[in-house]
């Protein structure tokens, strides 16, 4: 497969969207996604975006997306990539088209100067590990991943609020 990588544009909108879903189907948790395309459209599409997309592109059939946002490290002192969803489509698997939307990421890393591009895998997603592992890149097993949402992330920020 010679798939192309290219920027989303508007039009892709509607795949991205498909493939979300997809991959929170295959991360065993399809009722997570609360976004719609126009939450999306919005955030890739807006004077200042704050998401970006790479598609890959067989033909005229999206069949792989990168979403990602920009990081800034304070150890470093540059801005790097935090790969948010890498989802290749299951017919397109094995040619490459996943490695080749994170080199497109490395290349836009390397030409703007930024210093790293993180990621996050779920620890049961072996197939996804072998991959990573493949491409040179190591896991952070000193890191533990935290997350403030829901009631906890609410009743935090209300109590701030109160003390204003």
């Amino acid at each position: 497969m010679a798939a192309v990588i290219r920027r989303a544009r508007p039009g892709d909108v509607d795949d991205l969207m498909g493939m979300v879903h997809d991959l929170a189907d295959y991360e065993r948790s399809p009722s997570s996604v609360e976004m719609d395309g126009g939450q999306l459209r919005d955030a890739l599409f807006r004077s200042s975006p704050t998401v970006f997309a790479h598609v890959a592109e067989d033909g005229h059939r999206v069949v792989g997306m990168a979403i990602w946002f920009l990081t800034f490290s304070t150890w470093t002192g540059s801005t790097g990539i935090y790969l948010e969803d890498l989802y290749v489509r299951p017919e397109a698997r094995s040619a490459g088209v996943g490695r080749a939307l994170v080199s497109a990421l490395a290349s836009l890393a390397q030409r703007s100067g930024y210093r790293r591009i993180d990621w996050a895998v779920l620890d049961w997603n072996d197939t996804a590990i072998r991959f990573y592992q493949s491409l040179g890149s190591v896991p952070m097993d000193e890191w533990i991943g935290y997350r403030l949402s829901g009631e906890t992330l609410a009743m935090l920020g209300s109590a701030d609020r109160q003390e204003e």
